[in-house]
């Protein structure tokens, strides 16, 4: 399986390393790129494409333990070429849904997300409740 198509270079493009800073789990996951295996989940919000045609991709990596998943870097040669056995590679998911954030893509994929994160969209969204309510003319 190819694992960077040219609508995926095209989101690269659209989310280049840095765009998403400060969104936390409201960040939108432009690709998800799994171990069919086992354990291994990469979550990626921002990619640059480098000059020597590999990927710098940003986002959440889990490797199958809630507590050690980071936000952290891999460039796509490594996801290439991590080798499993029966010859099977790591793979993309071909049906993750657009516009998915973080926090739901975690929660989809059945990893847990940190406290932090969920505490962070909470307040978010109890910032934006107070907003409407203070539009909001008597």
């Amino acid at each position: 399986m190819k694992l960077v198509t040219k609508e995926l270079e095209k989101l690269f493009e659209k989310y280049p390393i840095g765009s998403q800073d400060g969104l936390g789990g409201n960040a939108k996951v432009i690709a998800k790129f799994f171990n069919p295996m086992g354990a291994g989940t990469w979550l990626i919000t921002e990619g640059n494409k480098l000059e020597n045609g590999d990927y710098e991709m940003f986002g959440y990596c889990h490797l199958g333990d809630d507590e050690m998943a980071e936000f952290g870097y891999v460039y796509l040669s490594e996801l290439e070429e991590i080798k499993l056995p029966y010859g099977m590679k790591i793979e993309r998911d071909l049906y993750m849904e657009k516009d998915c954030d973080l926090i739901k893509a975690m929660k989809r994929t059945g990893i847990t997300p940190p406290n932090y994160l969920l505490e962070e969209k909470e307040n978010d969204e109890n910032l934006e409740q107070n907003q409407d309510e203070n539009d909001y003319e008597y």
